[in-house]
């Protein structure tokens, strides 16, 4: 089940418990314009990539995460969620968040309009 949270652009907000992203799962969070799929890796490694697939706009958010990267579950693109970019033979690119941690909380640097 995903979690939806309404925010509006600023700097950095709260918006889920660490605890509340299961490993190797995700949350969308909503923002104004945009999905972010905040995904959370087996080593506790918190990543926030557009939800958003570079080749057919499958939802990341969906799909199964390895290491630290995902693949979409609609056409099995691999996705490294540090950088992005598609993973080879692939070629492409989903926009990236900053993140971080802070008391087993998740926050977000949410882009501006």
């Amino acid at each position: 089940m995903l979690a939806k949270k309404k925010v509006q652009a600023s700097e950095w907000i709260e918006v889920v418990a660490l605890k509340d992203i299961p490993k190797l799962g995700s949350r969308v969070i909503k923002t104004d314009v945009m999905n972010i799929a905040v995904f959370r890796t087996a080593k506790d490694e918190v990543f926030a990539v557009k939800d958003q697939c570079p080749h057919k706009q499958g939802p990341l958010s969906q799909g199964i995460v390895h290491g630290s990267s995902v693949t979409c579950p609609l056409h099995n693109w691999k996705i490294d969620l540090a950088s992005g970019q598609a993973l080879g033979p692939d070629e492409g690119c989903t926009n990236i968040y900053p993140v971080r941690v802070e008391d087993e909380r998740v926050y977000l640097k949410v882009p501006a309009g």
